[in-house]
């Protein structure tokens, strides 16, 4: 028998590489358009189920029983899924943005979007660690998931703690879930809060975790509510690229003190760049150099690669680990979300008053 030549070898092994990521870029495709297609039902939308919730419901299903047989000819497009392909989605939905919009809501909702996600994050940081005995990884993603938008935010946290795709699957699970619960609740609350429907808009835009989720309840309760909420929310997302950094930044300085590093307090941040990318698509957004629907389409992008992304990840996910994660991270976003609900609601009084 001949053998194949080195060069030939090479060859070989290079077109396979290639075929190994585009099946699992395709396959990713595939479950992403199939999340798309479910939330683009109006029974879907009108309960607020968004696409990133079904593609990795879907991805989950298949990761465990289908994938594992297929995984050697396509992990590598899924991979690059969950890692570049995210980034990418991360810095479109900049697009969905504009500063003009952050100034419309006036300096005290901005300021309420600032202390909750503050205090949200540094409730799941402490509650976690010390009343559930959760890992770190753990706590920073259900942390940030609950403080700021929900699944992207999980996502967008995932590139900085480098966690394992069982952990943030986990922290995506309790935000979908508590978010939902919020979504369905918060307008029952509406006639006995006793607060104008404007007020009522920014209470749900600065609590509810998923923009999707702001949508329906905004909706639920009345136009004014709707409008005001979705800019609230989309302010809250906005805080999103300098979150990322401020952890980045934290976590090397805490990382170089527990290694007895002596320049500990001179550790310069890794910083996220993606997390910039995002304030720049922002920017462009809001000089209006970029025709409506030229950022819509990018905006459909970013939906797009972002619904991939949570496909790779489900794909990515055994049940088995998330089992033995047990029902601590679901009981600690289950704590965010009563602050949230109770504590949100006085810090919006609050500002309110001040404003």
């Amino acid at each position: 028998m001949s053998s194949l030549s080195p060069a030939a070898s090479s060859g070989f092994l290079s077109a396979l590489s290639t075929r190994q990521w585009w099946l699992g870029v395709a396959l990713a495709g595939a479950i992403a358009g199939c999340g798309l297609w479910l939330a683009g039902l109006p029974s879907m939308r009108a309960l607020g189920f968004s696409s990133l919730t079904f593609a990795i419901v879907i991805g989950m299903v298949l990761g465990n029983t289908l994938f594992p047989a297929i995984a050697p000819h396509s992990a590598a497009g899924v991979d690059f899924c969950k890692t570049r392909l995210l980034r990418a989605g991360i810095i479109l939905f900049g697009f969905r943005l504009t500063f003009q919009e952050a100034a419309s809501i006036g300096v005290a909702g901005i300021v309420l979007d600032a202390v909750i996600i503050l205090s949200v994050y540094g409730l799941a940081m402490t509650a976690g660690r010390r009343l559930f005995g959760l890992d770190r990884q753990t706590c920073m993603l259900v942390g940030a998931g609950s403080a700021i938008c929900g699944a992207a935010a999980v996502m967008a946290m995932e590139t900085v703690t480098r966690a394992q795709a069982h952990k943030v699957s986990v922290a995506v699970a309790t935000v979908v879930v508590f978010g939902t619960i919020g979504m369905f609740l918060y307008p029952l609350l509406y006639p006995i809060l006793g607060m104008s429907e404007h007020a009522f808009g920014i209470f749900i835009g600065s609590t509810v975790h998923e923009v999707a989720q702001v949508v329906a309840a905004g909706n639920a309760v009345g136009p004014v509510a709707a409008n005001t909420a979705v800019v609230e929310k989309m302010l809250r997302v906005m805080m999103l690229a300098p979150f990322l950094i401020l952890v980045s930044w934290w976590e090397q300085r805490r990382a170089s003190r527990e290694g007895g590093n002596q320049d500990a307090g001179k550790a310069r941040p890794s910083i996220p760049w993606f997390a910039v990318g995002f304030v720049a698509a922002v920017g462009l957004n809001s000089l209006g150099i970029i025709a409506p629907e030229v950022a819509s389409m990018l905006v459909q992008l970013s939906t797009i690669l972002l619904a991939m992304a949570m496909a790779a990840l489900g794909l990515r996910t055994h049940v088995s680990a998330i089992r033995q994660a047990g029902a601590a991270p679901l009981a600690l976003a289950g704590v965010l979300f009563l602050f949230l609900l109770i504590g949100g609601f006085g810090l919006n009084l609050l500002a309110a008053r001040l404003g």
